[in-house]
C-alpha cells in the first residue's frame, strides 16, 4: 500500500480537530474509518504518529514532525483549490503583482482600480516587498509583474525602465529649512538626517554629490523605504530624501517637502519572468502601470 492525499487528508483532520470523533465529522466519514487510515498511515510510514492514551489520540514526536511536512503540503493544495474556483467562478483567472514599498500607496493602487474596473472578475494577488524579494517572486515564476528599484542585480528577470522620480527633501513640521523655496545639497550639512541604505543607488548619488562639496549630514539612522523616512521625519527625527510620490500621505500632516536642487533621482524598473509572453490580462494590466510611470527631469 501506498501514502495517497485521503491518508494526509484524515490525519490532518486529526490534528487540527484533537479527537478522531471531530475529524470524522469534519470529513463526514465514520470514526472507524479514521482509526484505519491512520493505521494505514503508520505502516506505511514505519512509526507511530499517535499514542492510544484512554480512548485518547496524542501525537508521538514523530507525529508532530510528520505534521509541519503535511502543514505545507495542505498550504499548496488549498492554493490549488483557491486557483480552481477562481478559474470556474471568474473565467478569467488571476494575476499576482509585487512591488517596492515606495510605490506600493500611490502607484499601483491607482493602477490596480483602473484595471479592476475593465476585468472585475479577475482575482489579484498583491504583496509589497523588498526589491530584492520582488525580484526573486518575478524570476521564480510566483508573480506576474514587479515593480523594484534600480540597484538590484537583474540576473533572471525581464528588466524594464518603468519610472524615474526627482529626489525631494522631506522636512519636519516647523524646521529652519521650511523657509527656503528649494534645498541646496549645503543647507544638509550637519543636519539630522534619516538616510537611505548604502546599496541605494539614489543614496550613492547624494552621497558623491555630498563628498564633492565637503557637506556632511548628520545620520541619525538608514532604512531602505522612503515610508519609514517619511514616518521619522514627521516625527521630528530630522530631514530626509524622499521619493515625492511616497511622501504625498504625509505632506501637511507634520511633514513638508522641498524640490532639491541637485539632480538625485529614484529609479524604479519593471519586472517580468523570462522566456514568457504576458497573458491578455497582464498585457492589460502592465498597459494600466504605464499610464502611470513617470520620468521626472
Amino acid at each position: 500500500m501506498e501514502m495517497n492525499i485521503r491518508h494526509l487528508e484524515v490525519f490532518h483532520a486529526v490534528m487540527t480537530n484533537g479527537t478522531a470523533s471531530r475529524a470524522a465529522e469534519v470529513l463526514r466519514i465514520s470514526q472507524p474509518a479514521v482509526s484505519k487510515g491512520i493505521q494505514e498511515l503508520e505502516r506505511i510510514l514505519g512509526f507511530d504518529l499517535f499514542h492510544r492514551v484512554k480512548g485518547r489520540m496524542l501525537p508521538t514526536a514523530e507525529g508532530q514532525l510528520f505534521f509541519r511536512e503535511v502543514e505545507g503540503s495542505f498550504s499548496g493544495l488549498i492554493h490549488l483549490r483557491s486557483a480552481a474556483a477562481r478559474i470556474r467562478d471568474f473565467g478569467s483567472g488571476e494575476i499576482r503583482v509585487a512591488s517596492l514599498s515606495a510605490l506600493s500607496t500611490n502607484v499601483m493602487p491607482k493602477a490596480l482600480r483602473a484595471f479592476r474596473a475593465r476585468h472585475p472578475n479577475v482575482a489579484i494577488t498583491f504583496q509589497a516587498r523588498m526589491s530584492s524579494i520582488v525580484k526573486d517572486l518575478v524570476a521564480g515564476g510566483q508573480f506576474d509583474v514587479g515593480l523594484a528599484a534600480d540597484e538590484i542585480d537583474v540576473t533572471g528577470v525581464e528588466a524594464r525602465p518603468f519610472a524615474r522620480y526627482r529626489v525631494a527633501i522631506a522636512l519636519p513640521a516647523g524646521h529652519p529649512l521650511e523657509a527656503r523655496h528649494t534645498i541646496e545639497p549645503s543647507d544638509l550639512d550637519g543636519q539630522n538626517f534619516i538616510a537611505l541604505s548604502p546599496e541605494d543607488t539614489t543614496r550613492r548619488e547624494a552621497d558623491i554629490i555630498f563628498a564633492e562639496q565637503g557637506i556632511k549630514p548628520k545620520m541619525v539612522l538608514e532604512t531602505p523605504y522612503s515610508t519609514t523616512i517619511c514616518a521619522m521625519v514627521q516625527a521630528g527625527l530630522g530631514v530626509g530624501m524622499v521619493n515625492p510620490m511616497t511622501a504625498e500621505p504625509y505632506v501637511g500632516n507634520g511633514l513638508s517637502l522641498r524640490p532639491f536642487a541637485a539632480a538625485v533621482h529614484f529609479r524604479t524598473l519593471m519586472l517580468l519572468p523570462p522566456n514568457r509572453r504576458p497573458s491578455r490580462i497582464v498585457s492589460d494590466f502592465i498597459e494600466e502601470l504605464l499610464k502611470h510611470s513617470q520620468f521626472e527631469p
